[in-house]
């Protein structure tokens, strides 16, 4: 199973370059404004940042615009919908040319039906623990809901993955999961990761 890494909620430009150097698949920048991770106004990318590390911009129940102005300024590669956006308008951004990533906060009451439209309008799909939150909560679902899901749109796996969870990852060999995506529990406080930790992490699961 190849796993690619995601490590989401970056914001402190050291930081940033020193998570860079341990060479993530993708990182995550949030523009939501309620979060603890939220960028903020004055945020900028520094354009040595490796054009190997995918750029994620999570957007909340956003407007088009003001994300496709997002979008340019940040030079995203990727835009993650994590609100209740709809099918069509993961279609209106992904016509741009980028590629969406839709989450879903899954519980044992989630119905999987429910994907159906979204999968010819999505890149992939981002499960993560259904909270009242926007993810971000450090709560993890129980994995063995994911063998009801068809496998068809690959997924990025998320909601409170830990350092020590690595053995339990690599045990869904059956399941479509494209990459790991961690934050709050890297964390030494909010949008700042624990770079050994991280480092230790993605060690494990490349190995």
């Amino acid at each position: 199973m190849n796993l690619n890494i995601k490590v989401c909620g970056m914001r402190d430009p050291k930081n940033i370059r020193d998570i860079a150097l341990l060479k993530p698949d993708y990182m995550g920048f949030i523009f939501y404004s309620s979060s603890p991770r939220y960028v903020g106004v004055d945020f900028e990318i520094e354009s040595d940042l490796s054009s190997e590390i995918k750029r994620v911009g999570v957007f909340v129940n956003e407007t088009r615009d003001s994300i496709l102005k997002t979008v340019k300024k940040y030079k995203l590669d990727f835009i993650q919908l994590h609100g209740s956006e709809t099918s069509e308008f993961c279609k209106e951004i992904k016509d741009t040319g980028l590629s969406v990533i839709k989450t879903f906060g899954v519980d044992r009451t989630f119905d999987f039906n429910n994907l159906k439209p979204y999968k010819k309008n999505c890149d992939y799909f981002l499960f993560d623990a259904k909270t009242l939150i926007h993810g971000g909560s450090g709560k993890k679902f129980d994995w063995n809901i994911l063998s009801m899901y068809d496998q068809e749109k690959p997924v990025f796996l998320s909601g409170g993955i830990t350092s020590g969870d690595t053995e339990l990852i690599h045990a869904l060999q059956k399941m479509n999961i494209h990459a790991i995506d961690i934050n709050s529990k890297f964390e030494i406080t909010p949008a700042i990761k624990d770079v050994d930790r991280v480092r230790n992490f993605i060690k494990k699961i490349r190995t």
